[in-house]
């Protein structure tokens, strides 16, 4: 039986380490509970679950109390980030009084982060928003077909374009989201669409992360991935990203990988890969692509599984399909 969850209590609150102003600080992470992301109702994304964290009829003073709950547990910290199961700046999530109240919560902090779809920001909206805010964009792909057939955003990449360059006339920071590997993707598709994404994105943008798709719950990509449709990208991949990147882009590059290590999250051979995330974590703060330097034996293995997808002209989980056919073989 699922818990009912309160709706005057945070989904999550915890502490994190991030960057402002080219130092490495901790940071406070809280995600509210919302009425949920409006593009839901369309069918939503093809990959989120944050749905799960949506309730309905949420008030202002849930929200108010939700905030007081952050309140109590934030001690100073310079960098705090707000999500929501979808757009900050949606007034059915997060009503402008509200916002209000969070933006002098926080006006003390050097960097105040959010998430918003392009709809929402406008000149009008710009326009209210303190000088200590990053908007976070989740682009996803440069690619309008992707978006639509894999991703299913509701937007187009022009969209964000336009939301990026409205951010930063105004002298705000954006902080761009990228997808690696959506799914229908081969692992070789994925790394070429997100290096051309992070170049798409790097003129509006001031930090590039790159999110590996995690398989989250009740999820589209969580039906292809149970019958061998999908399978999470590699760290290598996610490496290789950051190599034909490094020193071509202006944007601070960064991935903190949700499930890095396991099946439904970005992962290798499973001995090597918390030494290749911990590559991935210390360029995403250095940005010295000889942070990179990590190898394993099962590098062949990821070049082979590549050659392989490109010659089968299939995204499917190659491993699993050859495990389950030595299986049936015994």
């Amino acid at each position: 039986m699922k818990e009912k969850r309160s709706p005057s209590e945070l989904e999550a609150c915890w502490k994190e380490d991030d960057m402002v102003d080219g130092q490495k600080v901790r940071a406070m992470v809280m995600i509210m509970r919302t009425n949920g992301c409006c593009w839901v109702k369309h069918g939503g994304c093809t990959m989120c679950g944050y749905r799960e964290a949506s309730l309905i009829n949420v008030t202002e003073d849930d929200l108010l109390k939700q905030l007081d709950q952050a309140l109590s547990k934030y001690k100073g910290e310079p960098f705090v980030k707000m999500y929501t199961s979808g757009s900050f700046l949606d007034d059915n999530e997060v009503p402008p009084s509200v916002r209000e109240r969070i933006f002098n919560a926080f006006k003390d902090c050097k960097r105040l982060l959010f998430e918003s779809r392009p709809e929402f920001i406008t000149p009008e909206v710009v326009k209210t928003l303190p000088k200590n805010v990053t908007v976070a964009l989740g682009l996803e792909s440069s690619d309008p077909k992707v978006l639509e057939t894999s991703v299913h955003k509701g937007f187009t990449p022009a969209d964000i374009k336009r939301a990026g360059e409205l951010l930063k006339d105004n002298g705000l920071m954006v902080r761009t989201y990228l997808l690696l590997k959506p799914p229908f993707m081969t692992e070789r598709m994925a790394i070429e669409d997100a290096v051309n994404s992070a170049r798409f994105a790097d003129p509006f943008s001031d930090e590039i992360s790159i999110n590996p798709l995690n398989v989250q719950r009740a999820t589209y990509v969580e039906r292809l991935w149970k019958r061998g449709e999908f399978r999470s990208p590699w760290i290598w991949s996610l490496i290789e990203v950051f190599r034909q990147l490094s020193g071509t882009v202006h944007s601070r590059l960064l991935s903190s990988p949700s499930g890095g290590g396991a099946m439904r999250g970005v992962h290798n051979c499973g001995e090597c890969d918390m030494k290749a995330l911990d590559a991935v974590e210390r360029f995403s703060y250095s940005q010295d692509v000889k942070d990179l330097d990590v190898t394993c034996k099962c590098i062949p293995r990821w070049e082979a599984y590549m050659r392989s997808e490109t010659m089968l002209g299939s995204p499917a989980d190659l491993e699993r399909d050859f495990e389950n056919e030595l299986v049936l073989r015994m």
